[in-house]
């Protein structure tokens, strides 16, 4: 019989000055996981907070989303790694079917499908660059995803084997990618997506989407590929 809450994971969240939001977000972490908080250079004591709140603490200096949550896979050393903002903007807790769908072995890569709750919860700029990145996606490897969110689980070795190189707003696509190229069984299910505490890093504005599909557009150019050694391979390819 399987338990109701897969054990052994680790939640990678990414943190620039979310101290206003910790409290919320951490409070909403399964009990028996382990959060692992990445500071990325906060100067409203975010680091300290979380600590004092029980996460732990990853220091990455070098500024970009890829570059903390890349360090919090490295520091991680649970069997299942999960990645959620530190915004408030979705719930950790919504990551446990996740996780027991990729334990169980009927995926690979589980994502979370956002589904504003609220005004402002998503800008439209957000949204139209979203879409456009998921209409690439779907012509460079088949995948019939509607979104690219951070609310995401798999296994760490196999993450670790995917070789991730992007370090800037590019990680989550490469993630996806890469997993695709390797053949990976890719679901998604629809989570809701609250109004983010703080202002945004990353899409905040059409300049900062901008910039982020750019740096997106870059992954998918990249040649597909190969397989990693001991990767999760799928029959038949990836799922559509």
């Amino acid at each position: 019989m399987t338990s109701s809450t897969p054990e052994d994971v680790d939640v990678v969240l990414p943190c620039l000055n979310e101290a206003d939001a910790l409290p919320w977000v951490l409070a909403r972490i399964p009990p028996g996981w382990r959060a692992l908080v990445v500071d990325n250079g906060s100067t409203d004591g975010s680091a300290d907070l979380a600590r004092e709140l029980g996460a732990t603490v990853v220091r990455e200096p070098r500024r970009g989303f890829g570059a903390a949550c890349h360090a919090g896979l490295t520091a991680s050393t649970a069997e299942f790694v999960c990645f959620c903002d530190c915004d408030a903007s979705l719930n950790p807790a919504l990551l446990v079917p996740f996780v027991r769908e990729v334990r169980d072995g009927e995926a690979d890569l589980v994502l979370g499908r956002r589904r504003p709750r609220g005004r402002g919860a998503w800008p439209a700029h957000a949204r139209a660059g979203n879409l456009a990145l998921a209409l690439m996606l779907r012509h460079r490897t088949a995948l019939r995803l509607h979104d690219l969110g951070p609310l995401r689980a798999a296994r760490r070795e196999a993450l670790l084997a995917l070789d991730l190189t992007d370090r800037r707003s590019g990680y989550p696509l490469q993630m996806v990618v890469r997993a695709a190229d390797a053949g990976w069984r890719v679901t998604e299910h629809d989570v809701p997506y609250r109004p983010r505490t703080g202002a945004s890093k990353v899409t905040g504005t059409w300049r900062g989407t901008w910039q982020t599909v750019r740096d997106m557009s870059r992954v998918l150019a990249e040649a597909p590929a190969a397989p990693p050694a001991g990767a999760p391979q799928a029959e038949g390819g990836p799922r559509p």
